[in-house]
C-alpha cells in the first residue's frame, strides 16, 4: 500500500497526461493503484492520488464491477441524474451529497493498450465520473452546490489530517509517483491559500 496524496497537494489539481507507453511500469502502476485502493479501502483510486500524472484509474464497487481504465473518455447516454453521498480517499473520513449522471459509458484502454468500454449506472457511474475528474484536476467538492461546498471547506479545515506533512516517495519515469528519484509527497500550500481553494 502506498501513501495517498491529500487535499491541498498541487498534484491533485494538475491535469494528468495521456498514457502513450503500455509497459511494465504501467502494469506496476495499475497493481499499486489496485492494492492501495483495496487496502484503504475505497471504491476507486486515480494515478494522481499516488502522485503519478497519468490518465489511469482503478475501481472496485463490487466483486463483479472492478477493474482499471487508461485514457478514459466519458459519454452520457441520457440526461438522468442521481444525488447521493460521495467521499474521496484524498479527503479521508468526510462525505457530502454530490449530483452526478446516473448512466455513463467510458471508453479507453486496458494496461496492455487494448480498447475497452465500461457501461455504468448508479454507484459504478458515480465512481467512474469521480475518478475521471481526478485525471482532470477536479475534486468532487468542486461539484457541490455553493452552500454544501462552504460547509465542506469548513469541515476540511478542521479535519485532523488538514495541513499534515507527508513522507517522501519515489517518482515515476513517466512523470512523477512511486517509481524513480525521491520527490516530496506534497508542496507547501500558498500561505494565503492553505487549502488549495484557488487552484
Amino acid at each position: 500500500m502506498l501513501p495517498i496524496r491529500l487535499f491541498g497537494d498541487p498534484v491533485l489539481r494538475t491535469p494528468a497526461e495521456p498514457v502513450t507507453v503500455f509497459d511494465r511500469e504501467l502494469h506496476r502502476l495499475v497493481a499499486d493503484l489496485t492494492e492501495t485502493m483495496v487496502d484503504a479501502p475505497g471504491a476507486g483510486l486515480a494515478a494522481p492520488q499516488l502522485g503519478v500524472g497519468l490518465r489511469v484509474f482503478t475501481y472496485r464497487v463490487s466483486d463483479e464491477e472492478q477493474g482499471h481504465l487508461v485514457n478514459p473518455v466519458l459519454h452520457f447516454p441520457d440526461g438522468e441524474m442521481q444525488d447521493g453521498p460521495e467521499g474521496c480517499l484524498s479527503i479521508p473520513g468526510l462525505s457530502w451529497d454530490c449530483r452526478r449522471h446516473e448512466h455513463v459509458v467510458a471508453h479507453g484502454q486496458n494496461m496492455y493498450g487494448d480498447p475497452i468500454s465500461i457501461e455504468g449506472t448508479s454507484r459504478l457511474a458515480r465512481c467512474i465520473q469521480h475518478e475521471t475528474d481526478h485525471l482532470d484536476g477536479v475534486l468532487f467538492v468542486d461539484r457541490l452546490d455553493p452552500e454544501t461546498r462552504r460547509a465542506a471547506m469548513a469541515e476540511i479545515r478542521n479535519a485532523d489530517w488538514a495541513g499534515l506533512s507527508t513522507p517522501m516517495i519515489k517518482a515515476s519515469p513517466h512523470g512523477g509517483g512511486p517509481y524513480g528519484p525521491n520527490v516530496p509527497m506534497r508542496n507547501a500550500p500558498a500561505e494565503n491559500d492553505p487549502f488549495g481553494l484557488r487552484r
